[in-house]
């Protein structure tokens, strides 16, 4: 076996997302590469698709992400951890917030980063196992004439970037795929652990 390999996992992930520019959907699959790498099998959940709700207790890990947009996440992410807490506790889970503030070169702007991630879990009675805080992306050039004035003045006072002409991706990708080993590293404790119980 090549020792620089990553561990094999047979296990079962959930990664669950809403995205509304389509960034967070880029860190879950991701994530969901990250799993799968692993040889785990891995299911990956828009939560704004019609009929997308799934039971987190059948999966052996469970990543569970969204992004910030006046200053909360997408009520979709905020009512499945809330209706399946009980679920979520039962098995190794992370979650990930996709934020502008979270690529902030100021302090102060990537603590509040931190903020809506604590809010969030407390709302939801849920300590995830592990947390991100990721950095977005600016799509200027997807932004109708209205979104892209005011997300220019937005980011003009967090001092970012501001040329309309091009997109800005400030996701930390390394970061990103280390969060998601971290929370299948513990799954695969968990698994040996269960194992272990019943031998």
């Amino acid at each position: 076996m090549d020792a620089s390999a990553p561990p094999s996992d047979s296990g079962t992930v959930l990664v669950a997302y809403a995205t509304t520019e389509g960034q967070t959907r880029a860190v879950a699959e991701r994530i969901a590469v990250v799993a799968d790498r692993r040889g785990a099998e891995t299911t990956l959940v828009n939560l704004d698709a019609p009929h997308a709700d799934v039971d987190p207790a059948s999966f052996d890990a469970v990543f569970v992400g969204g992004s910030i947009h006046g200053g909360s996440h997408q009520r979709s992410v905020s009512e499945f951890a809330e209706n399946h807490r009980n679920a979520l506790r039962s098995v190794p889970s992370g979650f990930f917030s996709v934020s502008l503030s979270a690529a902030s070169d100021d302090p102060e702007i990537r603590e509040k980063a931190e903020e809506y991630v604590e809010r969030f879990t407390a709302n939801a009675r849920w300590s995830p196992d592990r947390t991100a805080t990721v950095g977005g992306a600016l799509k200027y050039g997807e932004y109708g004439f209205l979104k892209r004035f005011v997300m220019r003045r937005i980011v003009a006072k967090m001092g970012g970037d501001t040329d309309p002409r091009r997109d800005y991706e400030y996701t930390d990708w390394t970061r990103v795929e280390r969060f998601a080993e971290e929370v299948l590293d513990l799954a695969a404790v968990s698994s040996v652990s269960r194992t272990n119980a019943r031998g």
